[in-house]
């Protein structure tokens, strides 16, 4: 069992559903600096997950 596999793997699915999450907020925004402000944060923590993730798992050699 590899840590920095399942760890890469979780971070990965949390950078998907924050970018999903940021995708149905962009969905319902009207457009106000609140809702903009908000979509950036989202957006940008969801990308850093989201790569951060598939790094870990992809430098992580396979040690079975």
């Amino acid at each position: 069992m590899n840590l920095k596999r399942i760890f890469g793997a979780i971070l990965t699915l949390l950078g998907i559903s924050g970018l999903i999450y940021t995708a149905v907020l962009f969905s319902r925004t009207s457009g106000s600096n609140q809702d903009v402000r908000t979509l950036i944060i989202y957006g940008v923590l969801g990308i850093l997950f989201f790569a951060s993730g598939i790094s870990l798992v992809r430098t992580t050699k396979d040690e079975s």
